[in-house]
């Protein structure tokens, strides 16, 4: 087990207040053993390496709490369409085409995209899912992993079974850095009995749920004519709240829906561009904050926003809110706050989204020796409002560096990218004759 000392400016995420602004981080294994001023390593700690960068931040991994990771292969294919007609005449037919590897390649090119961009968990919501498992665990990242079911489907039974079997082989895989949850899709593509049949297998395998709630006003309107009731209120009678559940968009919600969530400890992933491309909606993350429901954050799938740069998502969330409420809304610590401990809460770890001792070493390093970071009045500012995907320079999962100088050191960048473009246009001229 190697040891890794890193000298630069340090945001822990373990306090608004808490900055070193020549500060060091040990490491040892996979795990952080101090964090403090320069010069505050144990007397004892002797460095294999030193990774001196003065003029980056050493900040927490960004924590990805919702995303489609192979729909990279439908990036811009689909564009300036509404959810349901975006979904039913351009993404699912291109799916249905898509092969296990299709999905795997697909996947990794979203790796390659994600560790770029500083984002070392992601929670994954598709079909092969032993594909994105596999290419999860040669990347080298962190991920929970979800099986898309469509329940209302051809082959919902078949991919529930499937859920089934990716908890069993791949719960706590990777040494720790893979979890599993079931994915049923929607309320209004799941009947109630096949999400209670989804829940009691969650339960009795003592994994959680991951659910879009609330994303559309179709959705409220299709809810609502079905069963009388809002999504929320529809999922809580059903029984599927109460154990661990994370809940995408959420964002057309009544004030009984929010006081539901809350009550029973519902976590909701945000996801801002991905809401504002579908004119979906803005959700009212100020108000769910209020009632104590931990948000974090999601890109969504790349075709329904294009990228999968958490940064872009804590500028959009942050200056959305601003919009709907005032100027002081949603500051910017507590939008990195949701980008980084929210989102490892949301997905159950205990010991990552911050750097404190005895946490794991998953953590980025951002340049911040470029024009838009001077003047530096406000670290935690320029995080969530003016770095981008580029700016990241090195990557740790686990205490393995990923990433360094820019360059991925798990995946052949050149060779995925091919595949997946070889791949992508393939299906396409298949679907478009």
């Amino acid at each position: 087990m190697s040891k890794l000392l890193i000298r630069a400016m340090v945001l822990p995420m373990t306090g608004p207040e808490v900055f070193y602004s020549r500060g060091e981080i040990c490491i040892d294994g996979d795990r952080i053993i101090s964090v403090g001023e320069e010069g505050s390593a144990p007397q004892n700690f002797a460095p294999d390496r030193v990774l001196n960068l003065p003029n980056d931040v050493v900040m927490p991994g960004l924590i990805n709490t919702h995303t489609h990771a192979a729909m990279t292969l439908l990036r811009s294919y689909a564009d300036d369409l509404p959810l349901m007609p975006w979904l039913n005449e351009k993404v699912w037919p291109f799916e249905d085409k898509m092969t296990e590897d299709d999905i795997y390649w697909g996947t990794t090119l979203a790796l390659c995209e994600m560790i770029r961009s500083g984002t070392t968990t992601m929670l994954d919501m598709y079909a092969s899912m032993d594909q994105v498992a596999e290419a999860v665990l040669q990347a080298g990242t962190r991920a929970v992993l979800s099986r898309g079911l469509i329940g209302n489907g051809p082959n919902g039974e078949r991919a529930l079974q499937e859920g089934i079997d990716l908890v069993r082989r791949y719960q706590g895989a990777g040494q720790g850095r893979l979890k599993v949850m079931f994915g049923p899709h929607a309320p209004y593509t799941c009947s109630g009995d096949y999400l209670q049949q989804v829940k009691a297998h969650a339960d009795d395998l003592g994994v959680g749920i991951h659910i879009h709630v609330a994303e559309t006003l179709d959705e409220i309107k299709m809810i609502h004519e079905q069963y009388g009731k809002t999504p929320v209120e529809w999922l809580e009678g059903l029984g599927l709240f109460g154990g661990h559940v994370v809940a995408a968009h959420c964002v057309h919600l009544t004030k009984n829906d929010m006081g539901i969530l809350a009550r029973n400890k519902v976590c909701v992933a945000h996801n801002p561009e991905s809401n504002m491309k579908l004119n979906s909606g803005t959700a009212p993350i100020t108000e769910l904050r209020a009632q104590g429901i931990v948000v974090s954050l999601g890109t969504d799938g790349a075709s329904s926003n294009n990228n999968l740069d958490l940064f872009g998502e804590m500028r959009s969330a942050a200056f959305q809110q601003k919009l709907r409420v005032n100027s002081t809304a949603l500051p910017a610590y507590e939008v990195l706050e949701m980008a980084t401990i929210n989102g490892a809460q949301s997905l159950g770890f205990e010991d990552v989204g911050m750097l404190a001792p005895g946490f794991k070493a998953d953590l980025i390093t951002v340049d911040l020796d470029q024009p838009h970071f001077y003047p530096r009045f406000s670290i935690p500012a320029h995080l969530a409002y003016v770095a981008h995907a580029g700016d990241v320079r090195t990557m740790m999962v686990d205490g393995k560096i990923l990433m360094e100088e820019r360059k991925i050191l798990t995946l052949d960048v050149h060779k995925v990218c091919q595949e997946a473009e070889i791949r992508a246009k393939g299906i396409a001229s298949a679907l478009n004759g």
